[in-house]
């Protein structure tokens, strides 16, 4: 019998998952309030929050795009990987 060579990716702690949640919340805030206390237009804050807003939006797609890819790639692998094992377990060099 093969071993599957699947193997399931690593869990993240939750200390890391608090930490990686609470980097983001606080940048998030920085920027925020730095863009809000700068000494400029109200119409340039504005320009600034919605590039702002769509630079994060577009990074959590990208990221979304880049897992789902990588998640396809590794379903396509263990499909082909299955088809191979049957292949080769109903194959009987020593019958015609």
């Amino acid at each position: 019998m093969a071993t599957p060579k699947f193997q399931a990716p690593a869990t993240h702690t939750s200390a890391w998952i608090a930490q990686t949640w609470l980097a983001f919340l606080l940048s998030l805030a920085a920027t925020t309030i730095g863009i809000y206390l700068l000494p400029i237009n109200g119409w340039v804050k504005g320009y600034l929050g919605m590039g702002y807003i769509f630079s994060i939006s577009s990074t959590i797609s990208m990221a979304k795009t880049t897992r789902d890819i990588e998640e396809s790639k590794r379903i396509v692998s263990r499909v082909d990987e299955a088809k191979l094992e049957k292949l080769l377990a109903e194959y009987d060099p020593f019958t015609k």
